[in-house]
């Protein structure tokens, strides 16, 4: 059941305005999508200034990036099956107005329990938010090449959001407070919330179930307590309990998940999404690829200021050429997807990001900008933007209408978690080869390692979506 406009409603407004319409409807989700991604990092090189500030400790800082994170991925699945029964008008507008009063209470924060109390909540409103924007594009624009290309935009934009995060922190910091940070989110939230008001129309293919209630209590305990176990690995390490209790926790949890699924009468996830090969190898590739794609921006980031001696804002400044090609990337994808197919799109999407992970590997303490940031930058966002973009469409193609919101969070939460998990298995790998120095040379040879990793990564990456992904699907 959809409540929207009538079809005949509709068919009385001319095609141009129709079009203009469903163009304002993905750039609203898309900002929305922005703001969400924009939020996991943008955080970072404002944590000193936070500390300094609020008094925080060492683990209190890390928390004011695990509380987001963790909640964010916790949540997601939730927020997409509430998108399909309550509506995804409505859902986009809890999660932002959610998302929106959490940033000005972290921005007016005294303490730093309330700035950690505000991110959290940031990060359960964005859950509520994410999957709901990728479903309001996909409910938009019809099949075919249009929605392809919105689909393009959504991972474009996405994928600005996560570029742009270092660049917009460091003019932020630099140029007001910490707190602006987050309290920038208050006036364009604001905005996006009134353009959401008055352009979206409710939908919903859900009308008539019930939430899942023990389902949802499953699943959200079980992401949020791997996620908790995964960043415990920079303080803990991989083998203390204080790690392996809530990974294998978490694990436990989403087992149990699995088997009340299949035995309930309205699952939260009705486990017959993954008969869909699309649905199901695009999550798997997505997790895989995104383990790499995600650390990209934290290691490129600490190389520029640990080692060469940028400042945060020159830093954000030398990520601009990657930001813009991962948005070139996703934006040629469609293009390439119609001629050539989203599989072999995919594929080389991620061959190349491997191949600029491959030339970042041999950075040096003394590295020039052109060759030890900028080429291969530039390489490394052009193949994650065209990977991105087929992966997210083969995900939201095999799924059927009542269960959209379902898939766009759970392609929304196997990039979240890959992500996570990549970024902490990559960390240990570059702090097992600097062997504890903290000199140029050893950070540089640690970060060079953890590059040559990720490559690795997605090479393994390309030849399981060779091997998963469907051939032909239509978009």
């Amino acid at each position: 059941m959809v409540h929207a406009r009538s079809d005949a409603t509709e068919s009385l407004i001319p095609a141009p305005a129709r079009t203009a319409r469903t163009w304002l409807v993905v750039l609203t989700a898309c900002a929305g999508q922005f703001l969400v991604v924009l939020d996991v990092s943008v955080v970072n090189v404002a944590l000193p200034s936070m500390r300094a500030d609020l008094g925080l400790s060492t683990i209190g800082l890390q928390w004011v990036l695990n509380a987001y994170s963790i909640a964010f991925a916790g949540f997601m699945l939730l927020g997409g099956r509430a998108a399909d029964i309550f509506g995804r008008k409505r859902t986009f507008l809890v999660g932002l107005g959610l998302f929106t009063a959490a940033s000005l209470a972290g921005g007016l924060a005294q303490e730093g329990w309330q700035l950690l109390a505000a991110r959290a909540v940031q990060g359960l409103g964005a859950a509520v938010l994410a999957p709901a924007t990728l479903t309001l594009v996909t409910a938009a624009v019809p099949p075919g090449p249009a929605r392809t290309r919105a689909i393009g935009t959504w991972s474009a934009v996405g994928a600005a959001g996560g570029a742009a995060g270092g660049l917009v922190g460091g003019v932020l910091t630099d140029l007001l407070s910490w707190r602006w940070v987050l309290l920038i989110n208050v006036p364009v939230g604001a905005l996006v919330l009134l353009g959401a008001a008055v352009w979206l129309t409710e939908s919903r293919n859900g009308a008539g179930r019930r939430l899942d209630l023990p389902g949802a209590v499953l699943v959200t305990g079980g992401l949020a307590s791997v996620a908790y176990g995964i960043v415990q690995t920079e303080e803990s390490g991989w083998t203390a309990s204080a790690t392996l209790l809530p990974l294998l926790g978490g694990l436990a949890l989403l087992g149990l998940f699995v088997a009340v699924e299949a035995r309930t009468r309205a699952p939260l996830m009705p486990l017959k999404v993954f008969r869909s090969r699309a649905v199901s190898a695009a999550n798997v590739t997505m997790m895989v690829c995104g383990s790499a794609s995600f650390s990209m921006w934290f290691f490129m980031t600490v190389y520029a200021q640990n080692v060469l001696g940028y400042t945060p804002l020159e830093a954000g400044l030398a990520l601009i050429p990657s930001s813009v090609s991962v948005i070139v990337g996703s934006k040629l994808a469609p293009r390439f997807m119609a001629k050539a197919g989203a599989t072999n799109v995919a594929v080389i999407g991620a061959l190349i990001a491997a191949t600029g992970f491959g030339w970042q590997s041999t950075m040096t303490a003394d590295g020039g900008y052109l060759t030890s940031i900028l080429g291969p930058g530039i390489l490394m966002m052009t193949g994650v933007g065209l990977a991105a973009t087929p992966l997210a469409a083969l995900a939201t193609a095999g799924a059927e209408p009542a269960d959209a919101g379902l898939v766009s969070g759970l392609i929304n939460t196997s990039r979240t978690m890959g992500g996570a998990l990549g970024l902490a298995v990559l960390s240990t790998v570059a702090a097992a080869r600097t062997g504890g120095g903290t000199g140029p040379s050893d950070l540089a040879a640690g970060y060079a390692l953890a590059f040559r990793t990720g490559a690795g990564v997605l090479v393994t990456g390309a030849v399981l979506m060779l091997i998963l992904l469907p051939r032909r699907v239509e978009p």
